[in-house]
């Protein structure tokens, strides 16, 4: 008995050493004692080793606190159910912390049940972080504090912050200073609210139109990606917030591009998935160094992803140097048991994932979900302490690096108001979307419209006056919005009539059956067309906004048809007929197979889902105030059979078919892009010259320049995106065509010339030899330089040199 006694009083005087009643005691000057015992220890040292510091606090961690900074909690409404903290959180697991609270108090737009009073002001948001980070601090026994994670890839996921177009039309920019500019605006805005760490940029290869995240990636093509993701990552941590990266890995191919409900099961094969989809991930753990990774729910060659040590661990730490702490995608732990069935129970796929390298389990469960059974684990010897002390450190030196054992707190409350979505912040927003526009089809020079030769316009299409698709699930909520119609009206003043009629619905009531099984126009429906019709007949230019809503595109939203939904198609056929000029401006989140209306439509603007600025920018653009420059980076195919249709490509792997010879029966499928990768006009025309390789001969380690002009040959200023490709002429293995290692976006006044270089890296060259090691062969290479990846305007080649010569 005595010795029990004494073991109990050893056990409370360990939880409670140093717990002082006035919280205040434990901030001094330049230190804060966070475990409450009186003394600075080397974890509150500011000027100790990282290093030094992880180790010394997990060496006064008890098990229960290191298992809770190995989960996720949920903000307000969707797991947390309280906005500020409160004495009930005393009895709940994170009273021994936690690792991250993921989106608290931002609001999502169209998610009634997140709307908070403390979102906004910005400054009220800033205070009520802090008051629930002085919680973790003060309350718990450690003071471990929070790591408090968001959404980001349509700009921060936060009432009235700065808005962003789709990634896909980030993508389109093909502008790496305009993507810095805007992950430093997403980390800016970040810091001044209380946000620590922000869920993006996208890096999944987006290979499938099909699938419904198409909107959320950058494109298809590895290296624009990977230039377009490092840029966000550089720019969102200048500003001292983390990046973490999505999703890793091999997560954008589901089999039939079926998402949502279905199990992923990417078809692809070792060398393409080292090729295209992890070489975004490599290229941007090693140029810019994010502090944190998404692991994927899907699985890999029926191994799932978020329970595999060779990509969680083997991959992503010893061999790209990844240094962070990982999180789980939703549900992507809970999937290793109740989908892959891999796992008997939940408990068994707890301890896989923990194995395989997961440092954090984040989905819409309580945090006791995942604790619990770890803690089982733990104490059934079936997990060990090391692997347990190896995952809590990931953890811990993102904290220590974020500064959050130095300054936890939101400081300079009163400047918070001034560093969200400022004046500048919206001008930044309206550039980058108008840079994010696509000039798909311009005949006869339709574009720009003069209005001061127009009378009468028609604005017409369910899109024309929506704003749904300008606010996102993952980007900011409740900023004003101006629909294409009210653009273009604002822009006429009195200048022209700008009518309106919907002409009809994004679907019908049948859709999507009504993709494989037609069915007639209701009596409404005609009607609703008619309408349209007849004051078409009475203006001079028809302006058609049609396409996708937010509805129809996103996650778990992948689609069986890519043509226009419901009766669009019927609408825009008659608004041709009545013989005026139809301009078609495209709202959409993935590649569209509009064949019929590029065929007779004189004129069509892509502009992907824009922000909130969406009328705006385009009213500037179809009136020439703007001249577009955006070019596709994704390619749109005829039809669904073309898919997969993408760029790169492997050599005839998108070839015809003979129309002589001994196997030359006849044409039976459609070939073909519609619209490649690389692709958009201008109002103004460029002409190409003057190609230079710094060497025609080079050893494999060396580095080549490349440089080029470019001229502006027309009568107005505009941005070409010039593109660099490099075709490995013959090599051991079968490689791409061509793929694409250079790019830039050039403004020109007419008639100016520049002068544009590119250098090209050994690891520029490099190919998965016959036993996949990575490698630059010697032999020819070939640089193409052109304003497409079908569009090539010069070429060079030159040689790798053996490595006897």
């Amino acid at each position: 008995m005595k010795y029990y006694k004494v073991a109990l009083l050893c056990v409370v005087t360990f939880l409670f050493t140093g717990m002082k009643t006035d919280k205040k005691d434990i901030y001094h000057k330049g230190w804060i004692d966070f475990n409450k015992n009186g003394i600075k220890d080397v974890f509150e040292d500011s000027k100790a080793p990282l290093n030094a510091r992880v180790d010394n606090l997990i060496s006064l961690m008890n098990v229960n606190e290191k298992t809770c900074q190995l989960v996720t909690l949920y903000g307000f409404s969707r797991v947390l159910e309280d906005e500020m903290p409160n004495e009930k959180w005393k009895n709940r697991v994170w009273k021994d912390g936690i690792a991250n609270i993921d989106e608290h108090l931002n609001t999502i737009w169209n998610q009634e049940k997140t709307h908070t009073k403390y979102a906004f002001p910005y400054k009220t948001h800033a205070e009520a972080i802090n008051k629930v980070q002085k919680w973790f601090i003060e309350e718990t026994r450690m003071g471990i504090p929070v790591d408090f994670t968001n959404e980001g890839v349509h700009g921060l996921c936060h009432e009235k912050a700065t808005p962003l177009p789709a990634p896909i039309g980030i993508g389109s920019t093909w502008n790496k200073d305009l993507v810095y500019k805007a992950g430093t605006i997403v980390g800016r805005e970040a810091k001044a609210l209380g946000y620590t760490n922000v869920y993006a940029p996208i890096l999944d290869v987006a290979r499938d139109q099909r699938w419904g995240r198409v909107l959320e990636c950058y494109g298809e093509e590895p290296f624009h990606i990977s230039e377009m993701g490092k840029q966000m990552v550089l720019g969102i941590q200048s500003e001292g917030v983390a990046s973490t990266l999505k999703h890793f890995a091999v997560y954008s191919i589901p089999k039939g591009a079926r998402d949502g409900d279905a199990r992923t099961d990417p078809h692809v094969a070792p060398r393409e998935m080292f090729q295209l989809h992890l070489y975004p991930f490599k290229k941007v753990i090693k140029e810019a160094a994010p502090m944190g990774i998404m692991s994927s729910y899907n699985d890999y060659d029926g191994v799932p992803v978020t329970a595999s040590p060779y990509f969680l661990t083997e991959l992503l730490r010893e061999q790209y140097g990844f240094d962070g702490y990982v999180v789980s995608d939703s549900e992507a732990v809970e999937y290793v048991s109740e989908k892959h069935h891999v796992a008997e129970d939940y408990k068994e796929a707890v301890r896989q994932v923990i194995e395989a390298g997961l440092n954090v389990r984040t989905t819409f469960r309580t945090p006791e979900s995942f604790v619990e059974p770890l803690r089982e684990l733990i104490d059934e010897g079936k997990i060990s302490m090391q692997t347990i002390d190896s995952r809590v450190a990931d953890v811990l030196r993102v904290k220590f690096r974020l500064g959050l054992f130095d300054s936890p707190y939101v400081e300079n409350l009163k400047e918070t108001n001034s560093l969200v979505h400022t004046a500048a912040d919206e001008e930044f927003s309206k550039q980058i979307n108008r840079e994010s526009l696509v000039l798909l089809k311009n005949e006869n020079n339709l574009l720009p419209l003069n209005i001061d030769k127009i009378d009468n316009i028609l604005v017409t299409g369910p899109l024309a006056n929506e704003v749904n698709f300008t606010y996102s699930r993952y980007g900011p909520a409740f900023n004003p919005s101006v629909s294409v119609y009210e653009g273009v009206k604002n822009y006429a003043g009195d200048k022209a009539q700008v009518n309106f009629v919907k002409g009809c619905d994004i679907i019908d009531p049948n859709w999507p059956e009504s993709e494989i099984i037609p069915t007639p126009l209701s009596a409404k429906e005609q009607a609703d067309i008619d309408e349209a019709v007849e004051k078409a007949k009475q203006s001079d230019i028809i302006i058609a906004v049609v396409g996708e809503d937010d509805e129809r595109v996103g996650e778990t939203k992948s689609r069986t048809s890519l043509g226009l939904p419901g009766r669009q198609f019927e609408l825009v056929q008659a608004l041709y007929a009545t013989g005026k000029p139809v301009v078609l401006v495209l709202i959409n989140g993935q590649p569209l197979t509009i064949n019929w209306e590029n065929k007779f439509l004189p004129a069509i603007l892509e502009a992907w889902f824009p922000s909130t600025a969406a009328g705006e920018v385009i009213a500037e653009t179809l009136f020439g105030d703007y001249n577009p420059g955006g070019k596709l980076s994704v390619t749109f195919p005829k039809s669904v059979g073309q898919i997969p249709l993408n760029f790169p490509y492997k050599p005839g792997s998108q070839a015809g078919q003979p129309g002589a010879g001994p196997n030359g029966y006849g044409t039976t499928r459609v070939l073909g892009p519609l619209y490649p990768f690389g692709y958009g006009l201008s109002y103004t025309t460029f002409e190409y010259s003057d190609l230079i390789i710094s060497r025609k001969s080079l050893k494999a380690q060396a580095s080549i320049n490349v440089s080029f002009k470019i001229k502006n040959t027309g009568k107005r200023e505009g941005d070409e995106v010039v593109q660099m490709y490099v075709k490995d002429k013959v090599s051991s293995v079968t490689t791409y065509e061509s793929i694409l290692r250079g790019f830039d976006r050039i403004h020109l006044k007419a008639n100016e010339t520049k002068t544009v270089s590119f250098t090209l890296e050994p690891e520029d060259l490099e190919i998965l030899d016959k036993d996949m090691n990575w490698t630059v062969e010697p032999g020819d290479f070939e640089v193409l330089i052109g304003a497409s990846s079908e569009d090539i305007k010069l070429k060079e080649t030159f040689k790798i040199e053996s490595v006897n010569n």
